[in-house]
Protein backbone atom coordinates (compact mmCIF):
# COMPACT_ATOMS: atom_id res chain seq x y z
CA UNK A 1 0.00 0.00 0.00
CA UNK A 2 2.90 2.35 0.74
CA UNK A 3 4.23 1.78 -2.77
CA UNK A 4 0.81 2.61 -4.23
CA UNK A 5 0.67 5.86 -2.26
CA UNK A 6 4.19 6.78 -3.38
CA UNK A 7 3.37 6.11 -7.04
CA UNK A 8 0.14 8.14 -6.84
CA UNK A 9 1.97 10.99 -5.09
CA UNK A 10 4.56 11.08 -7.89
CA UNK A 11 1.68 11.13 -10.35
CA UNK A 12 0.50 14.43 -8.87
CA UNK A 13 3.72 16.18 -9.97
CA UNK A 14 2.66 16.58 -13.66
CA UNK A 15 -0.69 18.06 -12.54
CA UNK A 16 1.05 20.60 -10.31
CA UNK A 17 3.38 21.54 -13.17
CA UNK A 18 0.41 21.89 -15.55
CA UNK A 19 -1.51 24.14 -13.15
CA UNK A 20 1.56 26.34 -12.64
CA UNK A 21 2.12 26.71 -16.38
CA UNK A 22 -1.57 27.42 -16.99
CA UNK A 23 -1.47 30.42 -14.66
CA UNK A 24 1.34 31.97 -16.69
CA UNK A 25 0.47 31.00 -20.27
CA UNK A 26 -3.24 30.21 -20.10
CA UNK A 27 -4.13 31.99 -23.38
CA UNK A 28 -1.90 29.94 -25.69
CA UNK A 29 -3.28 26.94 -27.59
CA UNK A 30 -0.02 25.14 -27.00
CA UNK A 31 -0.61 25.49 -23.25
CA UNK A 32 -3.80 23.46 -23.58
CA UNK A 33 -1.86 20.73 -25.38
CA UNK A 34 0.87 20.63 -22.72
CA UNK A 35 -1.74 20.56 -19.93
CA UNK A 36 -3.59 17.65 -21.56
CA UNK A 37 -0.30 15.79 -21.92
CA UNK A 38 0.55 16.34 -18.25
CA UNK A 39 -2.92 15.13 -17.21
CA UNK A 40 -2.41 11.95 -19.25
CA UNK A 41 0.95 11.29 -17.61
CA UNK A 42 -0.60 11.81 -14.18
CA UNK A 43 -3.51 9.47 -14.96
CA UNK A 44 -1.10 6.86 -16.28
CA UNK A 45 0.84 6.98 -13.01
CA UNK A 46 -2.33 6.84 -10.91
CA UNK A 47 -3.43 3.75 -12.82
CA UNK A 48 -0.17 2.00 -11.95
CA UNK A 49 -0.54 3.05 -8.30
CA UNK A 50 -4.05 1.50 -8.06
CA UNK A 51 -2.56 -1.92 -8.77
CA UNK A 52 -0.62 -1.77 -5.50
CA UNK A 53 -3.66 -1.09 -3.29
CA UNK A 54 -4.33 -4.80 -2.72
CA UNK A 55 -5.11 -4.16 0.95
CA UNK A 56 -7.54 -1.34 0.19
CA UNK A 57 -9.41 -2.51 -2.94
CA UNK A 58 -10.78 -5.92 -3.81
CA UNK A 59 -10.05 -7.32 -7.25
CA UNK A 60 -13.24 -6.03 -8.88
CA UNK A 61 -12.89 -2.46 -7.55
CA UNK A 62 -9.22 -2.27 -8.52
CA UNK A 63 -10.06 -3.62 -12.00
CA UNK A 64 -12.80 -1.02 -12.46
CA UNK A 65 -10.50 1.85 -11.40
CA UNK A 66 -7.62 0.54 -13.51
CA UNK A 67 -9.80 0.42 -16.64
CA UNK A 68 -10.94 4.02 -16.09
CA UNK A 69 -7.40 5.28 -15.52
CA UNK A 70 -6.16 3.33 -18.54
CA UNK A 71 -7.84 6.16 -20.43
CA UNK A 72 -4.75 8.32 -19.76
CA UNK A 73 -1.97 6.31 -21.45
CA UNK A 74 -4.34 5.36 -24.29
CA UNK A 75 -5.35 8.95 -25.06
CA UNK A 76 -1.81 10.25 -24.58
CA UNK A 77 -1.40 9.51 -28.31
CA UNK A 78 -3.87 12.19 -29.52
CA UNK A 79 -2.67 14.48 -26.69
CA UNK A 80 0.90 14.33 -28.00
CA UNK A 81 -0.35 14.79 -31.56
CA UNK A 82 -2.28 17.86 -30.38
CA UNK A 83 0.89 19.38 -28.89
CA UNK A 84 2.71 18.90 -32.19
CA UNK A 85 -0.31 20.21 -34.14
CA UNK A 86 -0.54 23.39 -32.01
CA UNK A 87 3.19 24.01 -32.34
CA UNK A 88 3.30 23.58 -36.11
CA UNK A 89 0.09 25.51 -36.80
CA UNK A 90 0.55 28.33 -34.28
CA UNK A 91 4.02 29.19 -35.54
CA UNK A 92 3.42 28.48 -39.27
CA UNK A 93 6.33 26.06 -39.38
CA UNK A 94 8.22 25.62 -42.68
CA UNK A 95 10.88 23.01 -43.36
CA UNK A 96 14.29 23.44 -44.95
CA UNK A 97 14.58 22.73 -48.67
CA UNK A 98 12.08 19.87 -48.65
CA UNK A 99 8.86 20.60 -50.51
CA UNK A 100 7.70 16.95 -50.36
CA UNK A 101 8.11 16.79 -46.57
CA UNK A 102 6.33 20.15 -46.28
CA UNK A 103 3.34 18.70 -48.12
CA UNK A 104 3.41 15.60 -45.91
CA UNK A 105 3.45 17.76 -42.77
CA UNK A 106 0.60 19.92 -44.08
CA UNK A 107 -1.40 16.77 -44.83
CA UNK A 108 -0.78 15.06 -41.47
CA UNK A 109 -1.06 17.93 -39.00
CA UNK A 110 -4.67 18.91 -39.59
CA UNK A 111 -7.79 19.06 -37.45
CA UNK A 112 -9.35 16.27 -39.52
CA UNK A 113 -6.41 14.00 -38.74
CA UNK A 114 -6.71 14.85 -35.04
CA UNK A 115 -10.41 13.97 -35.04
CA UNK A 116 -9.70 10.69 -36.86
CA UNK A 117 -7.01 9.86 -34.29
CA UNK A 118 -9.41 10.56 -31.41
CA UNK A 119 -12.02 8.24 -32.97
CA UNK A 120 -9.43 5.49 -33.45
CA UNK A 121 -8.13 5.91 -29.90
CA UNK A 122 -11.68 5.69 -28.53
CA UNK A 123 -12.14 2.39 -30.38
CA UNK A 124 -8.84 1.04 -29.01
CA UNK A 125 -9.72 2.15 -25.49
CA UNK A 126 -13.15 0.49 -25.58
CA UNK A 127 -11.87 -2.83 -26.97
CA UNK A 128 -8.73 -2.94 -24.79
CA UNK A 129 -10.27 -1.90 -21.49
CA UNK A 130 -14.00 -2.66 -21.52
CA UNK A 131 -14.24 -6.00 -23.32
CA UNK A 132 -12.82 -9.46 -22.58
CA UNK A 133 -11.00 -9.30 -25.90
CA UNK A 134 -8.64 -6.70 -24.46
CA UNK A 135 -8.53 -7.35 -20.71
CA UNK A 136 -10.22 -10.15 -18.77
CA UNK A 137 -9.44 -9.03 -15.25
CA UNK A 138 -6.71 -8.75 -12.61
CA UNK A 139 -4.81 -11.40 -10.75
CA UNK A 140 -2.86 -11.02 -7.54
CA UNK A 141 0.91 -11.46 -7.65
CA UNK A 142 3.84 -10.71 -5.39
CA UNK A 143 7.37 -9.43 -5.90
CA UNK A 144 9.90 -12.22 -5.40
CA UNK A 145 11.67 -12.39 -2.02
CA UNK A 146 9.24 -9.86 -0.50
CA UNK A 147 5.75 -9.59 0.94
CA UNK A 148 4.72 -6.86 -1.50
CA UNK A 149 1.59 -7.84 -3.39
CA UNK A 150 0.05 -6.21 -6.47
CA UNK A 151 -2.60 -6.76 -9.10
CA UNK A 152 -1.52 -7.57 -12.65
CA UNK A 153 -3.81 -7.42 -15.74
CA UNK A 154 -4.89 -10.61 -17.43
CA UNK A 155 -4.96 -9.73 -21.12
CA UNK A 156 -7.35 -11.08 -23.74
CA UNK A 157 -7.00 -12.27 -27.32
CA UNK A 158 -6.92 -8.76 -28.80
CA UNK A 159 -4.36 -7.31 -26.41
CA UNK A 160 -2.07 -6.81 -29.40
CA UNK A 161 -4.36 -3.96 -30.54
CA UNK A 162 -3.23 -1.86 -27.60
CA UNK A 163 0.41 -2.74 -28.22
CA UNK A 164 0.09 -1.65 -31.86
CA UNK A 165 -1.55 1.60 -30.74
CA UNK A 166 1.30 2.45 -28.37
CA UNK A 167 3.92 1.31 -30.89
CA UNK A 168 2.46 3.82 -33.35
CA UNK A 169 3.11 6.50 -30.75
CA UNK A 170 6.80 5.61 -30.73
CA UNK A 171 6.89 5.74 -34.54
CA UNK A 172 5.14 9.13 -34.48
CA UNK A 173 7.62 10.53 -31.95
CA UNK A 174 10.54 9.40 -34.10
CA UNK A 175 8.88 11.06 -37.10
CA UNK A 176 8.30 14.24 -35.08
CA UNK A 177 11.95 14.25 -34.02
CA UNK A 178 13.00 13.97 -37.68
CA UNK A 179 10.68 16.83 -38.67
CA UNK A 180 12.10 18.99 -35.88
CA UNK A 181 15.59 18.71 -37.39
CA UNK A 182 14.24 20.22 -40.64
CA UNK A 183 12.42 23.24 -39.15
CA UNK A 184 13.93 26.61 -40.02
CA UNK A 185 12.93 28.38 -36.82
CA UNK A 186 15.60 27.33 -34.33
CA UNK A 187 13.43 27.93 -31.27
CA UNK A 188 10.53 25.82 -32.56
CA UNK A 189 12.97 23.19 -33.81
CA UNK A 190 14.61 22.92 -30.39
CA UNK A 191 11.29 22.67 -28.56
CA UNK A 192 9.85 19.93 -30.78
CA UNK A 193 13.15 18.07 -30.83
CA UNK A 194 13.39 17.97 -27.03
CA UNK A 195 9.66 17.36 -26.57
CA UNK A 196 9.67 14.32 -28.86
CA UNK A 197 12.90 12.97 -27.35
CA UNK A 198 11.80 13.38 -23.71
CA UNK A 199 8.36 11.92 -24.40
CA UNK A 200 9.91 8.95 -26.21
CA UNK A 201 12.22 8.23 -23.27
CA UNK A 202 9.32 8.61 -20.85
CA UNK A 203 7.23 5.99 -22.65
CA UNK A 204 10.17 3.65 -23.12
CA UNK A 205 10.79 3.75 -19.38
CA UNK A 206 7.07 3.18 -18.88
CA UNK A 207 7.43 -0.16 -20.65
CA UNK A 208 9.31 -1.37 -17.58
CA UNK A 209 5.94 -1.36 -15.79
CA UNK A 210 5.37 -4.76 -17.38
CA UNK A 211 8.22 -6.01 -15.20
CA UNK A 212 7.06 -5.56 -11.58
CA UNK A 213 10.59 -6.07 -10.23
CA UNK A 214 11.92 -2.83 -11.74
CA UNK A 215 8.95 -1.15 -13.41
CA UNK A 216 7.77 0.99 -10.50
CA UNK A 217 11.16 2.57 -9.94
CA UNK A 218 11.98 3.20 -13.61
CA UNK A 219 8.50 4.40 -14.53
CA UNK A 220 8.25 6.79 -11.60
CA UNK A 221 11.72 8.22 -12.23
CA UNK A 222 10.73 8.78 -15.85
CA UNK A 223 7.57 10.65 -14.82
CA UNK A 224 9.51 12.95 -12.47
CA UNK A 225 12.48 13.68 -14.74
CA UNK A 226 10.87 13.98 -18.13
CA UNK A 227 7.74 15.82 -16.99
CA UNK A 228 9.94 18.53 -15.51
CA UNK A 229 12.11 18.65 -18.65
CA UNK A 230 9.10 18.96 -20.99
CA UNK A 231 7.69 21.82 -18.91
CA UNK A 232 11.11 23.47 -18.84
CA UNK A 233 11.32 23.38 -22.65
CA UNK A 234 7.80 24.81 -22.91
CA UNK A 235 8.59 27.68 -20.53
CA UNK A 236 11.87 28.38 -22.35
CA UNK A 237 10.07 28.55 -25.71
CA UNK A 238 7.47 30.99 -24.37
CA UNK A 239 10.15 33.10 -22.70
CA UNK A 240 11.99 33.43 -26.02
CA UNK A 241 8.73 34.31 -27.79
CA UNK A 242 7.96 36.99 -25.20
CA UNK A 243 11.47 38.47 -25.47
CA UNK A 244 11.14 38.62 -29.27
CA UNK A 245 7.69 40.17 -28.91
CA UNK A 246 8.91 42.92 -26.58
CA UNK A 247 11.88 43.58 -28.84
CA UNK A 248 9.46 43.94 -31.75
CA UNK A 249 7.32 46.33 -29.72
CA UNK A 250 10.32 48.46 -28.78
CA UNK A 251 11.44 48.49 -32.38
CA UNK A 252 7.93 49.51 -33.44
CA UNK A 253 7.89 52.33 -30.87
CA UNK A 254 11.14 53.66 -32.29
CA UNK A 255 9.78 53.46 -35.82
CA UNK A 256 6.57 55.23 -34.79
CA UNK A 257 8.57 57.96 -33.07
CA UNK A 258 10.79 58.32 -36.13
CA UNK A 259 7.70 58.45 -38.33
CA UNK A 260 6.12 61.25 -36.34
CA UNK A 261 9.38 63.16 -36.24
CA UNK A 262 10.02 62.76 -39.96
CA UNK A 263 6.42 63.52 -40.99
CA UNK A 264 6.88 67.27 -40.97
CA UNK A 265 10.25 66.93 -42.70
CA UNK A 266 8.67 64.94 -45.52
CA UNK A 267 6.06 67.66 -45.97
CA UNK A 268 8.78 70.31 -46.32
CA UNK A 269 10.80 68.10 -48.67
CA UNK A 270 7.78 67.70 -50.95
CA UNK A 271 7.15 71.45 -50.98
CA UNK A 272 10.80 72.20 -51.72
CA UNK A 273 11.05 69.56 -54.46
CA UNK A 274 7.90 70.94 -56.10
CA UNK A 275 9.44 74.43 -56.18
CA UNK A 276 12.75 73.15 -57.57
CA UNK A 277 11.04 71.09 -60.27
CA UNK A 278 8.74 73.98 -61.20
CA UNK A 279 11.57 76.48 -61.66
CA UNK A 280 13.66 73.86 -63.48
CA UNK A 281 10.93 73.50 -66.08
CA UNK A 282 10.69 77.28 -66.50
CA UNK A 283 14.45 77.69 -66.92
CA UNK A 284 14.56 74.75 -69.32
CA UNK A 285 12.22 76.62 -71.69
CA UNK A 286 14.93 79.23 -72.22
CA UNK A 287 16.25 78.57 -75.75
CA UNK A 288 19.53 80.36 -75.09
CA UNK A 289 20.74 77.66 -72.66
CA UNK A 290 23.86 75.79 -73.69
CA UNK A 291 23.87 71.99 -74.05
CA UNK A 292 25.79 71.64 -70.78
CA UNK A 293 23.25 73.82 -68.97
CA UNK A 294 20.39 71.77 -70.43
CA UNK A 295 22.15 68.60 -69.19
CA UNK A 296 22.58 70.08 -65.74
CA UNK A 297 18.88 70.97 -65.61
CA UNK A 298 18.03 67.42 -66.63
CA UNK A 299 20.14 66.13 -63.74
CA UNK A 300 18.42 68.55 -61.34
CA UNK A 301 15.02 67.42 -62.64
CA UNK A 302 15.88 63.72 -62.21
CA UNK A 303 17.29 64.31 -58.72
CA UNK A 304 14.09 66.13 -57.80
CA UNK A 305 12.02 63.19 -59.02
CA UNK A 306 14.16 60.85 -56.92
CA UNK A 307 13.64 63.13 -53.91
CA UNK A 308 9.88 63.10 -54.46
CA UNK A 309 9.88 59.31 -54.81
CA UNK A 310 11.85 59.03 -51.60
CA UNK A 311 9.37 61.32 -49.86
CA UNK A 312 6.49 59.24 -51.21
CA UNK A 313 8.06 56.01 -49.92
CA UNK A 314 8.62 57.50 -46.48
CA UNK A 315 5.11 58.83 -46.42
CA UNK A 316 3.59 55.49 -47.45
CA UNK A 317 5.56 53.77 -44.74
CA UNK A 318 4.52 55.96 -41.83
CA UNK A 319 0.90 56.95 -42.56
CA UNK A 320 -0.68 53.54 -43.13
CA UNK A 321 -1.33 52.73 -39.45
CA UNK A 322 -5.07 53.40 -39.83
CA UNK A 323 -6.73 51.18 -42.40
CA UNK A 324 -10.26 50.22 -43.32
CA UNK A 325 -10.86 46.52 -43.95
CA UNK A 326 -13.56 44.69 -45.87
CA UNK A 327 -14.15 41.27 -47.44
CA UNK A 328 -12.16 40.95 -50.66
CA UNK A 329 -11.14 38.21 -53.07
CA UNK A 330 -7.37 37.72 -52.75
CA UNK A 331 -7.17 36.09 -56.20
CA UNK A 332 -8.73 39.17 -57.82
CA UNK A 333 -6.32 41.48 -55.98
CA UNK A 334 -3.34 39.43 -57.20
CA UNK A 335 -4.63 39.48 -60.79
CA UNK A 336 -5.13 43.26 -60.63
CA UNK A 337 -1.61 43.68 -59.22
CA UNK A 338 -0.14 41.61 -62.06
CA UNK A 339 -2.03 43.74 -64.59
CA UNK A 340 -0.81 46.98 -63.00
CA UNK A 341 2.76 45.67 -63.15
CA UNK A 342 2.54 44.70 -66.83
CA UNK A 343 4.44 47.69 -68.20
CA UNK A 344 7.36 47.17 -65.81
CA UNK A 345 7.53 43.39 -66.34
CA UNK A 346 7.31 43.76 -70.13
CA UNK A 347 10.20 46.22 -70.12
CA UNK A 348 12.30 43.74 -68.19
CA UNK A 349 11.08 40.73 -70.19
CA UNK A 350 9.63 39.02 -67.10
CA UNK A 351 7.02 36.27 -67.31
CA UNK A 352 4.49 36.12 -64.46
CA UNK A 353 2.57 32.89 -63.87
CA UNK A 354 -0.31 32.66 -61.38
CA UNK A 355 -1.01 29.09 -60.26
CA UNK A 356 -4.44 29.23 -58.66
CA UNK A 357 -6.80 26.36 -57.88
CA UNK A 358 -9.50 28.58 -56.41
CA UNK A 359 -12.00 30.91 -58.01
CA UNK A 360 -12.25 32.85 -54.79
CA UNK A 361 -10.12 33.21 -51.65
CA UNK A 362 -11.94 35.61 -49.36
CA UNK A 363 -10.15 37.56 -46.63
CA UNK A 364 -10.79 40.67 -44.55
CA UNK A 365 -8.24 43.11 -46.04
CA UNK A 366 -7.50 46.59 -47.27
CA UNK A 367 -7.49 46.15 -51.04
CA UNK A 368 -5.34 49.12 -52.04
CA UNK A 369 -2.58 48.42 -49.53
CA UNK A 370 -2.52 44.69 -50.22
CA UNK A 371 -2.40 45.43 -53.94
CA UNK A 372 0.65 47.62 -53.33
CA UNK A 373 2.24 44.73 -51.39
CA UNK A 374 1.95 42.44 -54.41
CA UNK A 375 3.17 45.15 -56.79
CA UNK A 376 6.22 45.77 -54.58
CA UNK A 377 7.04 42.07 -54.47
CA UNK A 378 6.68 41.74 -58.24
CA UNK A 379 8.91 44.78 -58.76
CA UNK A 380 11.53 43.53 -56.27
CA UNK A 381 11.53 40.05 -57.78
CA UNK A 382 11.88 41.50 -61.28
CA UNK A 383 14.82 43.67 -60.26
CA UNK A 384 16.49 40.67 -58.57
CA UNK A 385 16.69 38.74 -61.86
CA UNK A 386 20.08 39.35 -63.54
CA UNK A 387 20.02 40.72 -67.12
CA UNK A 388 21.81 37.62 -68.46
CA UNK A 389 19.47 35.12 -66.75
CA UNK A 390 17.77 32.91 -69.37
CA UNK A 391 14.77 31.97 -67.23
CA UNK A 392 13.11 35.27 -66.29
CA UNK A 393 10.05 34.14 -64.43
CA UNK A 394 7.92 34.95 -61.36
CA UNK A 395 5.50 32.28 -60.16
CA UNK A 396 2.71 33.07 -57.71
CA UNK A 397 1.01 30.13 -56.02
CA UNK A 398 -2.11 30.37 -53.83
CA UNK A 399 -3.32 27.67 -51.44
CA UNK A 400 -5.29 27.13 -48.24
CA UNK A 401 -3.98 25.68 -45.00
CA UNK A 402 -6.57 25.40 -42.23
CA UNK A 403 -7.63 29.00 -41.41
CA UNK A 404 -4.89 30.61 -43.50
CA UNK A 405 -4.49 31.70 -47.10
CA UNK A 406 -0.94 31.02 -48.31
CA UNK A 407 0.57 33.03 -51.14
CA UNK A 408 3.97 31.84 -52.40
CA UNK A 409 6.20 34.05 -54.58
CA UNK A 410 8.96 32.29 -56.54
CA UNK A 411 11.44 34.19 -58.70
CA UNK A 412 14.53 33.23 -60.68
CA UNK A 413 16.65 36.04 -59.25
CA UNK A 414 20.16 36.06 -57.85
CA UNK A 415 18.98 35.22 -54.33
CA UNK A 416 19.44 36.65 -50.85
CA UNK A 417 22.15 35.70 -48.38
CA UNK A 418 20.64 33.63 -45.53
CA UNK A 419 22.10 36.05 -42.98
CA UNK A 420 19.96 38.80 -44.55
CA UNK A 421 16.63 36.93 -44.63
CA UNK A 422 15.39 38.86 -41.61
CA UNK A 423 17.33 42.10 -42.19
CA UNK A 424 15.70 42.80 -45.55
CA UNK A 425 12.49 43.65 -43.68
CA UNK A 426 14.26 46.34 -41.63
CA UNK A 427 13.87 49.97 -42.81
CA UNK A 428 16.66 51.54 -44.89
CA UNK A 429 18.31 48.20 -45.70
CA UNK A 430 18.74 47.74 -49.45
CA UNK A 431 21.04 45.75 -51.74
CA UNK A 432 20.36 48.11 -54.65
CA UNK A 433 22.60 51.10 -55.32
CA UNK A 434 19.67 53.49 -55.68
CA UNK A 435 17.31 51.66 -53.30
CA UNK A 436 15.65 53.38 -50.35
CA UNK A 437 15.21 50.22 -48.27
CA UNK A 438 11.54 51.01 -47.66
CA UNK A 439 9.80 48.54 -50.00
CA UNK A 440 10.01 45.28 -48.03
CA UNK A 441 9.56 46.96 -44.61
CA UNK A 442 6.39 48.50 -46.04
CA UNK A 443 5.29 45.02 -47.19
CA UNK A 444 6.06 43.51 -43.79
CA UNK A 445 4.07 46.16 -41.92
CA UNK A 446 1.06 45.89 -44.21
CA UNK A 447 0.94 42.10 -43.86
CA UNK A 448 1.40 42.46 -40.10
CA UNK A 449 -1.57 44.84 -39.99
CA UNK A 450 -3.58 42.10 -41.71
CA UNK A 451 -2.71 39.70 -38.84
CA UNK A 452 -0.43 37.78 -41.17
CA UNK A 453 3.24 37.36 -41.87
CA UNK A 454 5.76 37.21 -44.70
CA UNK A 455 8.95 35.15 -44.54
CA UNK A 456 11.75 34.03 -46.79
CA UNK A 457 11.30 30.27 -47.13
CA UNK A 458 14.34 29.64 -49.30
CA UNK A 459 16.83 31.59 -51.38
CA UNK A 460 19.72 30.46 -53.57
CA UNK A 461 21.62 31.83 -56.55
CA UNK A 462 18.82 30.40 -58.71
CA UNK A 463 15.95 32.26 -57.05
CA UNK A 464 14.02 33.23 -53.92
CA UNK A 465 10.82 31.91 -52.34
CA UNK A 466 8.68 34.31 -50.26
CA UNK A 467 5.62 33.06 -48.37
CA UNK A 468 2.73 35.31 -47.30
CA UNK A 469 0.26 34.06 -44.68
CA UNK A 470 -3.11 35.82 -44.25
CA UNK A 471 -6.10 34.63 -42.16
CA UNK A 472 -9.14 33.59 -44.16
CA UNK A 473 -12.42 35.44 -43.85
CA UNK A 474 -14.27 34.27 -40.74
CA UNK A 475 -11.24 32.78 -38.96
CA UNK A 476 -10.78 33.48 -35.25
CA UNK A 477 -7.02 33.58 -35.38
Amino acid sequence: MIIGLLVCAIGIIPIVLALSVNKIYKEANLTLGINLFMVMISGWQQGIGVLYFTALFDEQTAFWLFRILRFAPTFSVPAIFFVAYCTIRSFSVTLKNDSILNRVVNYIFTMKMLIALIIWTSFVYFISCWTDFGMKGLEKRSISDSTIEFYFPVYGEWSGLYIVHMANLIIFLLFLFYISTKIRNKNISTFLKHFSLYTLLLFLLGLFNFNPETGIIMGSLGVIIFSIMVIFEFIKLNAIIEVNYYQLRERQKKLDFTGNFVGSLIHEMKNTSTIIRGFSKLIKEDKELTEMQQGSLDMIYKATEQLEQLSFNFNEYIIHSKMSFQAENIVSIIRDSIELSTEFTNQNNIEIKLVDSYQSLMAFVNKSYLQQVFINLIKNSSEAIPPDREERKITILTSINEDYILIDFFDTGKGISESDWDRIFDPFVSSKDNGTGMGLPFVKKIIFEHRGDIVVVNSTSLGTHFKIIIPQLGSDI
